[in-house]
């Protein structure tokens, strides 16, 4: 890589057009970043220590809380730090980490999510026969195949970039390190570069996709077959959390990664990227939990117990504040005697 590169350093423009609101993009990110972490996190604990969401389709939404978290993380602490600090400068190295675990992490959402809805088709088309198809161990697997084909992936774009030359400007007009702003400050980009990372970005945002709207097409199949309307109701109404996460998920995405980009559209994307390394992350635990009753059952136990452990510990700390030294209350025996 360094044998090819002879800029070593790249600044992070991102929003440095706007110093105005600097401060005021700082704070609305940092609340934004801490309710993600918070919200996540809220879902993880709950699915964690109740026993009736130990199911395969929350095995999966822990997976995908963990894992859009973890998106997060990779973004947005540097943009805060950007945002405050004058120099924006990444090094080549930090550059290349932050985009192939970025789009690591990405692209194994997009499978997790896949392997949601085939899950969902399984328990609609065979609810006596779930738990025998949807084991811990064929969960298990489908994670482990989410990530390695993500990340997989994610390392054939980033050594396709990282692998070229640049040599002119070193200014990205991004907040992160995206595809479209690095490629267009390599000198040796060419249309077999493009043509490897179209191929790659469409594998996974397309294949992905897919599967999710064959499984879609299988559910609507059964559904429509269904001899009740509260079953065809009850059918469609596990699906519908889901499908608004796919819809929020994959509408931002595939504008930003299968559309060509020129220079002039960097602004739009920068703006769209926003949208899904904020809201998106930001809204998908909170479809979860507002859509789905067991959730929110979930969620208020776990809050019960939050609020039953602070006066205990609230408690505990005033008892040790009351409690006299040993050496004090030695002291105090021997002078009543």
């Amino acid at each position: 890589m360094g044998n090819h590169t002879t800029v070593t350093t790249f600044i992070l423009w991102g929003f440095s057009s706007f110093p105005e609101l600097q401060n005021l993009l700082f704070t609305v990110i940092l609340l934004s970043h801490v309710t993600i972490l918070i919200a996540n996190a809220s879902i993880m604990v709950a699915i964690k220590l109740n026993h009736s969401l130990h199911t395969p389709m929350y095995f999966f939404l822990f997976a995908l809380s963990f894992s859009e978290t973890c998106t997060t993380m990779v973004i947005l602490p540097r943009m805060l730090v950007d945002l405050l600090s004058e120099s924006k400068a990444i090094s080549l190295p930090e550059c290349a980490t932050q985009m192939f675990f970025f789009f690591g992490l990405a692209a194994n959402n997009c499978f997790i999510m896949a392997a949601m809805s085939y899950d969902r088709y399984t328990a609609i088309h065979s609810p006596l026969h779930y738990h025998i198809f949807m084991t811990q161990k064929v969960c298990f697997q489908l994670m482990v195949a989410s990530c390695v084909v993500g990340f997989l992936c994610s390392l054939g774009i980033t050594f396709t970039i990282f692998n070229l030359s640049f040599c002119d400007s070193n200014n990205i007009q991004h907040f992160f390190c995206d595809i479209s702003p690095v490629v267009h400050l390599a000198c040796d980009y060419t249309a077999h570069h493009a043509m490897i990372i179209f191929i790659l970005s469409a594998f996974v945002l397309v294949g992905s996709f897919v599967l999710i709207v064959i499984s879609y097409v299988f559910i609507v199949l059964l559904a429509v077959k269904m001899p009740s309307v509260q079953g065809r109701y009850k059918a469609f109404s596990t699906c519908s959390s889901h499908l608004t996460v796919v819809s929020l998920h994959y509408g931002f995405a595939c504008f930003v990664y299968l559309i060509p980009k020129n220079n002039e559209s960097f602004s739009e994307d920068m703006l769209m990227a926003v949208t899904y390394t904020v809201l998106t992350p930001l809204l998908n635990p909170i479809v979860y939990s507002l859509r789905n009753k067991e959730m929110q059952t979930a969620l208020r136990k776990v809050l019960d117990s939050v609020n039953k452990i602070l006066p205990c510990l609230a408690k505990k700390k005033k008892k040790k504040k009351k409690k006299k030294p040993e050496h004090l209350k030695t002291t105090i025996e021997h002078l009543e005697q």
